[in-house]
Parts: structure tokens; C-alpha cells; sequence
């Protein structure tokens, strides 16, 4: 009954207890609570109670009793990291128990050899146990043991017969009302779906998981463990390093399992890695290795030292040792069958290259390189960067091209599986090296149109399709509904300087389980296959418009001038200086936003100067007079381009990548779509410019007071030809698909415009900060205006500072009287920052918004 109804178990053993039982049911009772303790408890009152209940089978003189004491016992010895003496409580039960007893002694066993990382003895004892708990028609003990058997095949990398063993577990499951063996069993086949590369899959089943266990009210360290991984291979690592210390500090705070410890500073220091924290991932990767080894958990041990020999080489530790170690590292996770082998591999070629040892490199990389052509996605990954980094070492660019574009293809079709744009975007991180090494080739051998099409491969690849829209579930759209009543609620209190904790627990409460069920989705369209194509774009840019594309290698701004059908390159200044500048210029339109400010003019045009040394360099002076598309890094999302002397007075836009500005130059307008215009509550001006554009569009759909609800604003905005809103804009750079606009029942958020069949072709966000992005994954932009790119919007206006918003009012009338006379968005910003009065003030407003796309 411990794994169908815990507490209720834990409950009766300890009334049977009080009874004053017989040697044989207090043998029981002891059990039973050993079993609670060791798995949801305190491991020392555990071993406490197990060996009580050792005692009272002993004076019940009951070998099979006893025995199936020793082996709860020796699981319990084995979880505090006593792994000799439980072993030995192991050949105690074994030797004591007789035919089915002893078969569920030997499943036990198997787990505790599974723990330890043995599994071809995990294996073996599971092969003796099963067919007499068959035989013996045990449903529980034979689903158990066919589900721990599937799990060690997964850690061998044997996913299809885990898939036949899971499914065999399942049916025999449902048998049953063992709650907390199925939740085990929900939990194992997420495992499987993940070791298969079903991110979404994953996810849901891990999260229907932890609601089961929820139910039970058991924690779920092992399920923490598992979700780090999945959010790992999800791009989400700073979310994994964050569960993992939180569990650890849980589990120390009930003295759980030390086993269980040891792998969570693993996942810890995994995260950590993968954020760039070197010293964190040393920290916790050196304890684990010390609890592994004292655990004598040699499988585990031989893993955690390979992340602290990657954590101590990305910290610039880089040596003779250290190639050895990763060496040795590789040959025991072989030994093992680890599938972890090829990256620990790739590892020492790839520290061997960095000392000049190209022979040693090349040995260890052609070991890497094997597993290229087999395995999960990102296994496939780490042989194709094997292999390019062959290719680099032997001087074959062809070759580096060649491994770099399979080795894209294979994440492409991985990020096509994902159907939430966030975990597509944040994907692009595990192809960063691979889009590099091809860059730094196409320099060196092709020129600048080769290193234009590899800047765009790799670049805001997430707008090259539309997320894969929400399915109608009941539970989202309540979720969301929910969210924006608390939301509200939350903002009206502040604004009245109540006391609002409460709400906003509720409010990220409520944003968890919308983000938790976006990321189920599986994605339904198919790697792009429509390439980018530098003649097409020359083609369409024709004589009069100039694309500028900045490129970033090696932390130098390459500058590609695209139009009049050719392709130049110009070498500009340093990445990391420009969004130094960036940030001062920021800062200047922040203060200019407020009368009186009038003195830091002068300072924000001069950082402008400096920034167009920086980002355009020589190239400035090759722009001529007409107009000119930028296309920046994610990083330099929020430079005002027009604040940049040699593109102030003229027509300018701004895209993500080339291929999105060409994809939104194709876009035609829809043949009978409205004018949307919207004024949400709050604005200082009252949205003042939306009741004289209502005069201007006699025809357009105006929304506002009560009628600029969530509902009613996305019905409308479906299909528009032409959307203009006025309302507050918040940036959530924790959570960017939860920025917003503010409209009468609370805020409209990224994750509702995914909802559209088709967003506006023209919009126009006349509020602050409503071009912010967060920079995520390799080179993607998440926020408000991404969301619109892939939908449909062929061109947006939109703002990435905050603006006064009197001085908004007469540049959006400005602009829209631009729009009545047929021109361009960027044409009618152009003019309309031109007809603003030239103080501070205005001229700060004008430069604070840009045109992004191309209609």
C-alpha cells in the first residue's frame, strides 16, 4: 500500500504499531515506515525503523520475512551512500529468500545496481527475476521490474526496448490502483519520449508526473533530476540550475537520500555549465564527483568528472592533464556503453586542438565523429562538430561547410518537433558553434556572399515559420483568463499603493502553468526549405535600396553591404563596446523623455557618432542617399538606428534577418482588411491621437473604455489591414513572452497574438518599450514585434525606449498622415520625425521608434 496510498500506509503502520503487534506484523509495520522514510523522508529514522524491523523478522524466525527486510534495508544502505554494507544486506536476502520472495529481493537488487550505474548487473538480475514473478501472476512486482528494466535501457541508449518493456509495465499498470507506480511510470515514459527527442512529449509527462505525486503528496527529487535534463536539451539550463538547487536544499532540509544528492548537484553543475557560470559548474560537479566516488557509484562518478573537465576548460584551464583526463573519461563512459562517450570525446579533441596537439586532436575527434550518423539529435550534433573541427584542423573549409550544414539540418529538423516559439528560439543555442566555425570558413574562402548566407542560416530562424498555434484547450484558455483578472487586480492595487505579495504569487503562478502548457505543443510544419538566397534578395532590393547586415565573429562587427547587385564587406568595431554604447544611448532617451533635460542632447548624439564608428565603420560611407534596411545581432536589438548621423534623415527599417525582410516584402496586404484603432486605460494623454485618426479612417473599428477588452481586440485584429495601439507597453525581460499592452480587462500577451490566424499586415504600437526583445538561443529575439513577423505582419512601428507620451501624439498623426498619402511605414516615420518641432523632447521621441519589416 506505500506506493498506492502513502500516507494512508505510513497512517496504519503506525496504529498497528501502537497495538502491540506480533513479531511478524510489527516486522511489517517497521517496514512500512522504513519504505516511507527512505523514499519521501528522513533516510536515518529509515535505516532506524528497518532494522527494527530486521530484529522483529529475526524473532519471528521467518527466512522469507527476513529477507525481504534485508533488501528494503540494503536499498535504504545504498541510498546514504553505504553502498558496501548494502551490498551485503543484498547477499543476506538473497541467500535467506526462496523462490518468489527471492525474485522480489533480486528486482531490488537490480535497482540498487541501476542506481549504482552497474547495468549489465541491473540487467542480469532483472532477467532471473521476471519470469518467476510471472510465474507467480505478482502484476505489481513484475510491472515494477519491467519499468526498471526499460529505465536501464535508456541509459544505455537502447530507446526501442524500453518503448516495448514501458508499454508491457503500462498494461499491467492499469491493472492495478498502485497510484504511485503509475506516477513512476508517467515519469519513466517522459524519460523515453525526451531519449527519443520528444522535447513536448517530455514535458507534458513529466508535469501530468509531479501533478500525480502532487495528489500523493510524495516529493519528486528523481522527477527534478529528469526535468533538469529535458530543460537543458530545451535550451532552458538557468531554469534547470534553479530546480536543482532548490530540490538539494529541500532534500538537505528532510536528510534525504545522499544517492539522490549526488545526481542533483550533477544536473546543478550541468546548468551551470551551460550558462556560462564555469565556476559554479566546477564547484558543484567536484562535490558529486566525491559523493559518487565514496557512493562507489563509478558510472555516475566517470559522468560528473566529465562536466568538471568541461566546466575547468571553459574556465581557460586548457592543458596536457586535462586532454588526458577528458581521454580517460572516454574510454570508461565507452566501456560502459554511455551515450555520453562521443561528447566526452570531443572534448579532449576538442582541448588537444587548443594546445596545437593535432595528431592527439585528430584521434579523439574521429572517435566523436562516429556518432554523426546515428542516435538522437543532439548526439548527431556532437558528431557533426567532431567532424567540422576535423575539417578545420586539415585546412578543408569545403569540409568545415559541409560538416556545419549537416549538422544545422539536424537541429532544424529537432527545433521543427517544438511547436512553442520559445523553446524553438532558445534551441539555437546548441548550433551556436557549429554557425561560427561556418562563418569564420566562409570568410577565410568564399567572401562576403558566402558569409552572408551562413550569417543568415543561423540567424532569427524562429520568424522563418509560425509557432505552431495554441490548440482550443479549455484549461489554457481558463488559465489565461485567470491570469489576466489577477493581473488586473495586481495593478490596480498598485496604482492605489495596496499591498499586493498575494496576487503576484498568483499571477507567477498562474504564468507557469500557461508557459508549462505552451511548451507541450508539438511543432507540425517542416524545416524551411524555402533557403535564402543572396541573388533573390539582390534581386529584390534592386538599385535603390541598401541592406546592411551585421555579422559578429570573433567579437568584431562584420558590416555586409547588400544591394546593386553585389555583396561588400567591411570590418567595423567591437561587439561588446557598441552595447556599452548602446546602453549610454538608453539611458540619454530615457532622460530625454522628461522636460528639462534638455542639456543631455548634446551627450546622446555624440554616443550616436560613436556608435555609427562602431557598427558601420568604413561601410558609412558607401550608403548613398536612398533607403536602407539594418539587419543587427540580437544583442543590438536596441539601438536607435535613427539616432546615427548617416541614417537620421533617411528612409529606414529595421529586420531581423534578410530572409524575414524578404519574406515580409512578399507579403501581400489582405484585399479587404480594416483599420483597427485601440486605446487602452492609463495613458497620460488618454491616447489622444485615436479619436482624430477615428475622424480621419471614417470606416475604421475603434476600441476603447470598456470595449478594449482581450477578447474583443484579438477578434478584431485578426486579418486587419492596418492596427493602431495605444496603450501602455510592458517588457518582461524574466519572462518575454509574457510582455504586453495594457487594454480594460488586463494585459494582451505575446502569447495571445500567437493565437491569431493572421496578425495585421501594418501595426503601429505608439507606447514604450514595445520594441524591446530578449536575446535568446544562438541569435533570436523574443517579444511583441517577433510575435507578429511570422503571423503575417509584413511591417510594424514600434518603440525601445520609454517616450513621453504628449509628444507621441503629434508624431503617430504625422506618421498615419504619411500612411493616407501611400507611402511606406519607414517613408512616413521618416517625414514624421522630420515635422516634429526640433527641441530635445521631439527629436528624443522620433529617434526612440522604428519601422521594423517592409511594408
Amino acid at each position: 500500500m506505500v506506493f498506492a496510498d502513502p500516507g494512508e500506509a505510513l497512517a496504519r503502520a503506525r496504529a498497528l504499531l501502537d497495538a502491540d503487534p506480533s513479531p511478524p506484523a510489527a516486522s511489517v509495520a517497521h517496514q512500512v515506515i522504513g519504505i516511507w522514510q527512505r523514499d519521501f523522508g528522513d533516510l536515518r529514522l529509515a535505516l532506524h525503523h528497518l532494522r527494527r524491523a530486521r530484529e522483529c523478522a529475526a524473532r519471528a524466525d521467518s527466512a522469507d520475512r527476513e529477507a525481504d527486510v534485508l533488501a528494503t534495508l540494503g536499498v535504504a544502505l545504498v541510498h546514504a551512500g553505504r553502498t558496501r554494507e548494502g551490498l551485503a544486506a543484498f547477499e543476506r536476502g538473497v541467500a535467506r529468500g526462496g523462490g518468489h520472495t527471492r525474485a522480489r529481493v533480486l528486482y531490488r537488487r537490480a535497482y540498487v545496481w541501476w542506481v549504482l550505474g552497474r547495468h549489465r548487473e541491473a540487467l542480469e538480475d532483472v532477467r532471473r527475476a521476471v519470469p518467476v514473478l510471472r510465474q507467480a501472476e505478482d502484476v505489481i512486482w513484475t510491472a515494477r521490474a519491467l519499468t526498471l528494466r526499460a529505465t536501464v535501457h535508456l541509459a544505455l541508449g537502447s530507446v526501442e526496448r524500453a518503448e516495448a518493456d514501458f508499454t508491457a509495465a503500462e498494461a499491467l499498470w492499469d491493472t492495478t490502483g498502485q497510484e504511485h507506480d503509475k506516477a513512476d511510470a508517467v515519469e519513466s515514459r517522459g524519460l523515453a519520449a525526451f531519449r527519443s527527442g520528444d522535447v513536448p512529449v517530455a514535458l507534458r509527462l513529466l508535469d501530468e508526473a509531479e501533478e500525480r505525486y502532487a495528489r500523493l503528496g510524495t516529493p519528486t527529487f528523481m522527477l527534478n533530476i529528469r526535468r533538469c535534463e529535458v530543460l537543458m536539451a530545451a535550451g532552458l539550463a538557468p531554469e534547470a540550475l534553479a530546480e536543482a538547487d532548490a530540490a538539494t536544499g529541500k532534500l538537505d532540509g528532510i536528510g534525504g537520500q545522499s544517492t539522490r544528492k549526488a545526481e542533483l548537484l550533477l544536473a546543478a553543475a550541468r546548468a551551470a555549465r551551460l550558462t556560462g557560470d564555469a565556476h559554479t559548474a566546477i564547484a558543484r560537479a567536484a562535490l558529486a564527483v566525491r559523493l559518487f566516488a565514496g557512493q562507489r557509484r563509478t558510472w555516475w562518478e566517470t559522468h560528473a568528472r566529465l562536466v568538471l573537465i568541461e566546466a575547468r576548460h571553459a574556465a581557460g584551464r586548457g592543458s596536457g592533464r586535462l586532454v588526458a583526463d577528458a581521454a580517460a573519461v572516454a574510454g570508461k563512459l565507452a566501456s560502459f556503453g554511455a551515450p555520453a562517450a562521443p561528447e566526452a570525446s570531443l572534448l579532449a579533441g576538442r582541448i588537444a586542438l587548443d594546445l596545437g596537439w593535432t595528431a592527439d586532436a585528430e584521434r579523439h575527434l574521429a572517435v566523436a565523429a562516429r556518432s554523426r550518423r546515428s542516435g538522437p539529435p543532439l548526439a548527431r550534433m556532437t558528431g557533426w562538430a567532431a567532424q567540422a573541427l576535423r575539417a578545420q584542423a586539415a585546412g578543408s573549409a569545403r569540409g568545415v561547410l559541409e560538416a556545419c550544414r549537416r549538422g544545422l539540418d539536424v537541429l532544424d529538423d529537432h527545433r521543427m518537433t517544438l511547436g512553442a516559439s520559445e523553446l524553438r528560439a532558445r534551441a539555437t543555442e546548441q548550433g551556436a558553434e557549429l554557425a561560427a566555425l561556418a562563418q569564420r570558413a566562409s570568410l577565410v574562402s568564399g567572401g562576403p556572399r558566402r558569409l552572408l548566407v551562413w550569417s543568415e542560416r543561423w540567424r532569427a530562424t524562429v520568424l522563418s515559420t509560425p509557432p505552431t498555434r495554441p490548440p482550443a484547450d479549455p484549461e489554457l484558455l481558463s488559465g489565461m483568463t485567470a491570469f489576466r483578472e489577477i493581473a488586473s487586480r495586481a495593478e490596480a492595487a498598485r496604482m492605489e499603493g495596496r499591498p499586493v505579495p498575494a496576487l503576484e504569487r498568483e499571477q507567477r503562478r498562474l504564468e507557469r502553468e500557461i508557459r508549462s502548457r505552451t511548451m507541450h505543443i508539438r511543432g507540425e510544419a517542416l524545416g524551411d526549405g524555402d533557403r535564402f538566397d543572396v541573388g533573390r534578395l539582390l534581386q529584390r532590393l534592386g538599385d535603390g535600396v541598401l541592406l546592411v547586415e551585421l555579422a559578429v565573429l570573433d567579437g568584431r562587427v562584420q558590416v555586409l553591404l547588400c544591394g546593386r547587385g553585389r555583396v561588400r564587406r567591411f570590418e567595423a568595431g567591437w561587439l561588446a563596446e557598441a552595447e556599452t554604447e548602446a546602453e549610454h544611448v538608453q539611458a540619454g532617451l530615457r532622460r530625454l523623455a522628461h522636460p528639462g533635460a534638455e542639456a543631455r542632447l548634446p551627450v546622446v548624439e555624440a554616443a550616436g557618432r560613436r556608435l555609427e564608428e562602431l557598427l558601420l565603420g568604413p561601410a558609412a560611407a558607401h550608403l548613398g542617399g536612398g533607403p536602407v534596411v539594418i539587419v543587427p545581432p540580437g544583442r543590438l536589438h536596441r539601438v536607435p538606428w535613427a539616432l546615427l548621423p548617416s541614417l537620421r534623415e533617411r528612409v529606414l527599417s529595421v529586420s531581423p534577418s534578410a530572409g524575414s525582410w524578404l519574406r515580409a516584402r512578399e507579403t501581400a496586404p489582405p484585399p479587404d482588411g480594416c483599420h483597427v484603432l485601440v486605446r487602452g486605460p492609463g495613458l497620460a494623454t488618454g491616447g489622444a491621437e485615436v479619436p482624430e485618426l477615428a475622424g480621419r479612417y471614417g470606416c475604421a473599428t475603434v476600441l476603447e473604455e470598456d470595449e478594449a477588452r482581450v477578447p474583443r481586440v484579438l477578434e478584431e485584429l485578426d486579418g486587419a489591414a492596418l492596427a493602431h495601439i495605444a496603450a501602455h507597453g510592458t517588457f518582461r525581460a524574466d519572462s518575454p513572452l509574457f510582455s504586453s499592452l495594457r487594454m480594460a480587462d488586463g494585459p494582451i500577451v505575446v502569447h495571445d497574438f500567437e493565437r491569431l490566424d493572421r496578425s495585421p499586415y501594418r501595426i503601429i504600437l505608439s507606447c514604450c518599450d514595445t520594441a524591446r526583445l530578449a536575446s535568446v538561443g544562438a541569435d533570436e529575439l523574443l517579444g511583441l514585434v517577433t510575435a507578429l513577423l511570422p503571423l503575417g505582419t509584413a511591417g510594424v512601428v514600434a518603440c525601445s525606449a520609454p517616450v513621453n507620451d504628449a509628444a507621441v501624439v503629434p508624431l503617430m498623426l504625422a506618421l498615419h498622415k504619411g500612411l493616407d498619402a501611400g507611402l511606406s511605414l519607414a517613408e512616413a516615420l521618416r517625414d514624421a520625425r522630420a515635422s516634429q518641432p526640433g527641441d530635445a523632447l521631439h527629436q528624443a521621441t522620433g529617434w526612440a521608434f522604428s519601422a521594423f519589416g517592409a511594408a
